[in-house]
């Protein structure tokens, strides 16, 4: 029977509420046993769910840090710029870190937090959960086996959800790359970090990208338009108004995400969400918020051996992050979308195989983000810690760095209109 480990949950916001619910269900794998956050109400919501000591609770990480380690690992969820002094902090003190993605905003912050890792011999996990998706898995199985011959193009599509962009990244936290992190970064990472992995040992040469924001601006906001939706004269001709995002979801009885995100004070009702629609941020017109991070945006790459991918990330799409694969080889095409399954067409034998993901897990709702990612990505990292196998992590400290670089390149070659060559 693997042995139970002890964490500690810095940042106690919607991720790490998430990880931290993997402890209630499976209380003989994972115990929470302190929880550092700013916020009272958010401290306490975590604190009553998981019976945590009030000696072990904390409005500041730094508190806990320094402290003599008194848990076998933490789950970093604290806002995007502040993952790298709790990354480095922790690992000082000897603590296993599971850090929410991006690592860090910075290439610099990112080598770091890996320098500091291996130093004090520290377990880190990056929550790249696409990596752990049973999905992903099956491709890179297939691509493996050699199903399609030699890997010549990759093409990759993450479809934000137009609401869903309107939510995180014109009203929300990631909406302003000065106070979180440019959108390929906050967003996309996951995919930039796919498609390495299933190129395997093939190393990125040169890449390129393009992107802009587009329609969240004053420019395109609509004649008679109020700032704030629930004084909006013309709101119901408005696919983002937050009247429709929340107000009418919340009114069929959820409150789950996005709702539960807007009610931040812990009061999930109509009128607490009421309220924080009149006075907070997402109640906001998506045409006059302080966003700049851009709203679509293309990527391309080129490997050892003259491979090739292009990734798109767009905002404006129907369903929300369904992505779309189609994977070029030499023998054979392979496609997929969403949860599967993957199909492969043999040029040899002309006909289509399908093949489906391991289903074989049943897994319970609050752990069922990223289509049960998030429950795989939990499952490994707490085996890594309770068995002290750094294997077991499929998203360790240099896969996730060196996909975090090619990031920040595509990102510098947006930014400069040029082509990036990488470093041999």
């Amino acid at each position: 029977m693997p042995r139970q480990i002890t964490v500690l949950i810095i940042g106690a916001g919607s991720r790490g509420k998430n990880y931290s619910n993997y402890a209630l269900y499976f209380p003989e794998r994972m115990k929470v046993i302190g929880i550092a956050d700013p916020r009272a109400c958010a401290r306490k919501e975590l604190q009553e769910a998981h019976h945590v000591d009030e000696g072990n609770m904390f409005d500041d990480w730094k508190a806990a840090a320094e402290r003599e380690k008194f848990a076998d690992a933490v789950i970093i969820a604290t806002p995007d710029r502040l993952h790298k002094a709790p990354a480095v902090a922790f690992a000082q003190r000897g603590y296993h870190i599971l850090l929410e993605k991006p690592m860090a905003v910075t290439p610099e912050d990112c080598k770091e937090i890996v320098l500091a890792c291996k130093t004090y011999n520290c377990i880190l996990a990056v929550c790249h959960v696409l990596r752990y998706h049973p999905v992903s898995l099956k491709i890179k199985e297939l691509l493996d086996a050699g199903l399609i011959g030699d890997i010549c193009h990759i093409q990759h599509l993450e479809p934000v959800g137009f609401w869903h962009f309107a939510h995180s990244f014109v009203r929300g936290n990631w909406r302003n790359e000065g106070e979180s992190s440019f959108s390929l970064l906050a967003k996309s990472c996951h995919d930039i970090d796919l498609i390495n992995f299933w190129m395997g040992g093939k190393r990125c040469l040169k890449i390129s990208s393009f992107g802009s924001l587009s329609h969240f601006t004053k420019d395109h906001k609509p004649q008679g338009a109020a700032s704030r939706c629930l004084d909006c004269p013309v709101e119901q001709n408005c696919p983002y108004s937050a009247q429709k995002v929340y107000l009418r979801v919340a009114e069929q009885g959820s409150f789950h995400w996005p709702v539960s995100v807007v009610c931040s004070d812990g009061k999930y009702d109509i009128e607490a969400l009421t309220d924080a629609l009149r006075h907070g941020p997402y109640g906001r017109c998506v045409y006059e918020c302080d966003n700049d991070v851009v709203s679509n945006q293309v990527v391309n790459m080129e490997f050892e051996g003259g491979a090739t991918a292009a990734f798109t990330m767009i905002a404006f799409t129907e369903r929300l992050g369904v992505r779309k694969t189609t994977i070029y080889g030499t023998k054979g095409q392979l496609s997929c979308r969403g949860s599967g399954p993957v199909k492969v067409f043999d040029f040899l034998q002309r006909k289509k195989l399908t093949f489906q993901p391991d289903r074989t897990h049943s897994i319970v709702g609050c752990l069922n983000a990223h289509g049960g990612a998030d429950y795989f990505l939990m499952k490994s990292f707490v085996s890594a810690v309770a068995d002290n196998n750094p294997s077991l992590i499929c998203t360790g400290a240099d896969e996730t760095l060196t996909s975090h670089l090619l990031v920040f390149e595509a990102e510098r070659s947006r930014k400069e209109n040029q082509v990036v060559f990488l470093e041999t």
